[in-house]
């Protein structure tokens, strides 16, 4: 559950952060991270017109200069972007000035105010900069389809044990994921519409 769900104590690091929509609604996040890449993200953009619901999806700057048809498609279906760095880098591994760089370079390949850290890492000089400039998204529940260790039904397991109300549920349309997103996400959403659930975009 540490994994899965980020206990109270490590979200109060971040408190302007999204990380749940609080509310009494059966509302879900849908939230996709690592692409978009010509490999996967137009099949789960296919699965999301299938069922008729919108995404969000943090975008590798890096990712969108090179297909930049799968990322206008993403914006043309209705689907919310976010910034996730140029590189996907992790901010507890660079310094101040590269990390906010490679953020605001980015940025000039994605038009949004919300911005998801790659693995979550920021440091607080990080966080204190960017919290100013954009709305940052960390999430509730991590599916962790981007483990191989994982046989893919324990991703779908995660979904159906963790989600709630209000819940921001990330996947990823990454190679490394391709195997478990693929069985696990679908099956998910289809569960999560038969609890009844409204999907909605950030």
């Amino acid at each position: 559950m540490f994994i899965e769900r980020t206990p109270s104590f490590l979200r109060r690091l971040y408190p302007q952060a999204i990380w749940r929509k609080e509310t009494d609604k059966k509302t879900i996040y849908l939230t996709f991270d690592d692409g978009p890449i010509p490999e996967v993200t137009p099949w789960v953009l296919d699965v999301l017109n299938h069922f008729g619901i919108k995404a969000t999806f943090f975008c590798v700057g890096d990712n969108v200069r090179k297909y930049p048809a799968v990322f206008e498609r993403v914006k043309a279906e209705g689907h919310a972007v976010g910034n996730h760095t140029f590189n996907h880098i992790a901010g507890s591994q660079w310094d101040y000035e590269t990390f906010i760089d490679n953020v605001d370079t980015a940025a000039e390949y994605i038009d949004s105010r919300l911005f998801r850290p790659p693995h979550g890492h920021l440091s607080f000089k990080q966080y204190k900069c960017l919290k100013d400039r954009y709305q940052i998204v960390m999430w509730d529940v991590i599916t962790r389809d981007y483990n191989a260790t994982l046989h893919p039904e324990k991703v779908l397991n995660i979904v159906k044990k963790y989600a709630r109300n209000g819940s921001l549920i990330v996947f990823h349309d990454s190679l490394k994921a391709e195997k478990n997103m693929r069985y696990a996400m679908p099956r998910a959403v289809e569960w999560l519409l038969g609890e009844r659930y409204e999907f909605k975009t950030l």
